[in-house]
This record gives C-alpha cells, sequence and structure tokens, in this order.
C-alpha cells in the first residue's frame, strides 16, 4: 500500500525556540502514536521558515530536551498505554 500523506497525523509537537528543534507525537492511519525526534526549523534571511534533518543534536538540543521529557513522555503515554 502507497504512503498517504493525508493519513499522517500529527497528534502533538514541541518546539524549542533556541534550537529550532521539533518533536512530535505521530500516527500514521490507525497505527500506534510514535515519538518523532526533528525536523529542525531554521529562519531565512528573508523572514520565511524552512525544515531540514534534526542530523546530531546539539548541548542546548538535549539539555531543551531532558527540561521537557516528562511532559512529553505523559502526552505518550495518555496515547499509547505501557504495555
Amino acid at each position: 500500500m502507497p504512503y498517504d500523506p493525508e493519513q499522517d497525523k500529527v497528534l502533538k509537537q514541541w518546539k524549542s525556540e533556541e534550537t529550532g528543534l521539533l518533536v512530535s507525537i505521530n500516527q500514521y492511519a490507525a497505527s500506534e502514536p510514535k515519538l518523532q525526534i526533528g525536523p529542525r526549523e531554521f529562519a531565512k534571511k528573508d523572514g520565511s521558515v524552512r525544515q531540514g534533518k534534526a542530523g546530531r543534536l546539539t548541548v542546548e538540543d538535549v539539555q531543551w530536551l531532558y527540561e521537557n521529557i516528562d511532559e512529553i513522555k505523559e502526552a505518550l503515554v495518555q496515547l499509547v498505554p505501557p504495555r
């Protein structure tokens, strides 16, 4: 079955204002929701925003993730109870 972008849903999303890193809980069709780290948003010189791969995480990314991980985990647990 080919990929259908209309079945790919972002259920919840967090963004680091400092680094532009995006973390989200996504679900495709009726599958189990999963955590996605990345992409990263970049501001271009003209003021527009583009997205790129998250790639390797900086210390700032890891600190932001560490500060927010409990909230992210709780949101994921509400959507997918632990087994």
